[in-house]
């Protein structure tokens, strides 16, 4: 889904939608996969600045559909680059992640750490847009800022995440799968925060005298800089549902990773940026929303 303002309504897609909230937004359903309409909308909105967060997301859905991951995150990632390019976008702000640090025992994580050895084909194709976005900076002057996103939960989450999956079970009265017996710690990272680095990303300038070799290209992380033990965020959702979780432990998956855990203060230095939530807030937020009646999966859930 790509969002975007607009004066115009001269696109002709099958399935376009206008904010209730604010009229000038309006949103397509289209994939990043379909070059010819991808270069379309490029021409007819001339976009100043792309924000991309659109990809096949997930670890262990990569084991078992790799050719969905390569057509959305490669293709479609270098249909997005191609589009920037002849359309003259000044600037790319595209969504990484904290999986391409693969399994570094040293934490906490910082953007100048080995990158080199990926566990997931999901990891691998996030570290390929970075090395993608780079080279299009290098060869054709677009400022380019890729974000490395720690573990993002909060309301109108994945349904494949963790706190949708536990919510879930939890009311339903069925055991949550808990990996590697528990011992696992994430960098659990509030949407609020998220969306405000992400701001922050699109209104900062890039200067080429502070990037490796003058090129207009950065990578940042976006996390919370406080890791969290599994077994404790399992006794948040606990808490804040007023349910005595079921648990059934497993073993660690393929592709997956002991920790993450963010140095966020390229970011705080650059764009003056700091996370402001808490796991506990950030928790007791997502339930009240899980509860409401904006949650659209809840009548499917129970």
């Amino acid at each position: 889904m790509l969002g975007f303002e607009t004066e115009g309504d001269n696109i002709p897609f099958s399935e376009m939608f206008t904010s209730k909230t604010y009229p000038a937004v309006r949103f397509i359903r289209m994939s990043i996969e379909d070059k010819n309409l991808l270069d379309y909308l490029f021409a007819t909105e001339n976009f100043d600045i792309v924000v991309n967060l659109a990809a096949q997301a997930g670890v262990r859905y990569s084991l078992s559909a790799p050719y969905s991951y390569m057509q959305s995150n490669l293709v479609g990632f270098l249909n997005i680059l191609e589009a920037c390019r002849f359309h003259n976008t000044k600037k790319l702000v595209f969504a990484s992640s904290s999986s391409v640090y693969g399994k570094n025992a040293k934490t906490p994580f910082t953007e100048d750490d080995m990158v080199g050895y990926p566990v997931s084909l999901y990891a691998a194709s996030k570290r390929s847009n970075e090395l993608m976005a780079y080279v299009y900076s290098n060869l054709y002057g677009t400022s380019a800022i890729g974000l490395r996103y720690f573990t993002v939960y909060g309301p109108w989450g994945r349904p494949d995440m963790s706190p949708m999956l536990f919510a879930n079970a939890m009311l339903k009265g069925e055991a949550i799968q808990v990996f590697n017996k528990g011992d696992m710690y994430r960098d659990f990272t509030y949407i609020e925060d998220v969306v405000a680095g992400t701001l922050r990303a699109v209104d900062y300038e890039i200067g080429k005298s502070d990037c490796p070799n003058g090129v207009p290209c950065k990578i940042y992380n976006i996390g919370c800089g406080n890791p969290v033990r599994l077994m404790d965020f399992v006794g948040e959702m606990e808490t804040v549902f007023g349910i005595k979780a079921l648990i059934e432990f497993l073993p660690m998956q393929s592709g997956d990773v002991y920790q993450t855990y963010a140095d966020t203060s390229r970011m705080e230095a650059d764009m003056g940026f700091r996370p402001q939530w808490s796991l506990h807030d950030g928790i007791a937020e997502f339930a009240k929303w899980y509860k409401s009646d904006e949650n659209p999966l809840l009548d499917w859930n129970n």
